[in-house]
């Protein structure tokens, strides 16, 4: 394995073992089988992840470009076989059940679109993969890739998960600004996505509308809405200098904190290890994204350029979001902490997007 993709594995394993951690400290006093098993399954997850990451490492990325059309349709088939026989959680419909695994087809969906882009934003030609000319039309600059992106996010957000659905949109625009379209178009779209924010506002869910307030202001419902971003600001003030220690804190011991393995996983971890546990974890993840941001940079045909920066792009989003979620500066909406939170379709999606990645690296050289 070369030197890239070794710092890049290297650095995710230690992150994804820590959050093994943290899953088994929010769960080990929670009354249930189930409870004591969900950081064996994430465990589980994560080999497998390693499994996937070394297959994709020795897989031509390149191949991907020719599979790309079959990965959209199979994603489109699973976001609708989803609402067929998907198992409902908390009000939501996002999960196919495999085996005794609960799959969930929206992590692979943010995958499938940026592979979709990459490729639509690319030439092929019989020895390399260039850019298309930037001075495309509206319609096949925007209006056509933003027609396919707008069918799986709003089947995502139909599921409801309106931060994934998001998510996928976020992709778009990084990925046409990146492509080099005009930025007349790109301006164009954030105008008037701007403009619908308040036609849109009818269309969310009553939660989602308390949870978008709640944002604003925490008080507003402090025992209902506003209860979890309470209780995570409280766990990570309370958290200290150096924490708690593990095993010791009180929101996440005490079951304050609801989500605690799961979104607000950054929260339990801040209680237990203190400010400079979590100034460790971000440097972490700091230290991951600028490895993952250099393939890119240094990636020589457009079709891998456009991959590995819509990748490194969708994780360091999900970082900013979640972490800022947990410190209230953003509305709580649901997005897992990259290889941290529970959760293992997350977890297997991200050691293949890394792996997709660390493939990259190898075949520049």
């Amino acid at each position: 394995m070369n030197r890239a993709g070794f710092q890049v594995l290297l650095i995710a394993v230690v992150i994804a073992l820590l959050g093994v951690l943290s899953i088994y400290s929010s769960t080990y006093q929670k009354e249930g089988d189930i409870w004591q098993l969900i950081y064996k399954r994430q465990a589980f997850w994560l080999i497998l992840g390693l499994l996937f990451f070394l297959l994709m490492y020795n897989f031509n990325y390149r191949r991907l470009w020719d599979w790309t059309y079959l990965l959209y349709g199979l994603a489109i088939s699973l976001l609708c076989l989803v609402f067929i026989l998907g198992i409902v959680r908390l009000g939501a419909q996002r999960w196919l059940k495999v085996a005794w695994l609960n799959f969930q087809p929206t992590e692979l969906v943010k995958l499938v679109i940026i592979i979709f882009l990459a490729r639509y934003f690319s030439t092929k030609s019989a020895d390399d993969v260039s850019l298309k000319n930037h001075n495309l039309g509206i319609f096949r600059g925007l209006i056509v890739p933003l027609f396919f992106v707008c069918i799986p996010a709003a089947l995502i957000i139909e599921q409801p998960d309106l931060g994934s659905g998001m998510m996928v949109v976020f992709i778009f625009l990084i990925i046409i600004f990146r492509a080099h379209v005009r930025l007349r178009y790109f301006f164009f779209f954030l105008a008037v996505a701007a403009l619908s924010a308040p036609f849109f506002w009818h269309f969310l869910r009553g939660y989602q509308r308390d949870r978008l307030m709640v944002f604003l202001n925490p008080n507003v419902d402090p025992l209902g809405a506003g209860y979890t971003i309470i209780q995570a600001k409280i766990a990570i003030g309370s958290g200290g200098f150096f924490g708690k220690g593990w095993l010791s804190g009180t929101q996440s011991q005490l079951h304050f904190l609801p989500e605690s393995h799961t979104d607000f996983i950054f929260a339990n971890f801040a209680e237990a290890w203190g400010f400079f546990g979590a100034a460790v974890l971000i440097g972490l993840y700091y230290l991951l994204i600028t490895r993952l941001f250099s393939i890119a940079e240094s990636t020589y045909d457009s079709f891998g350029r456009l991959l590995a920066f819509g990748i490194a792009s969708m994780l360091t989003i999900q970082v900013f979001i979640n972490i800022a979620m947990n410190l209230g500066f953003a509305p709580v909406v649901g997005l897992p902490l990259p290889l941290m939170s529970y959760g293992g379709s997350s977890v297997l999606v991200t050691f293949i997007s890394l792996g997709v990645l660390a493939n990259i690296s190898k075949s520049r050289t």
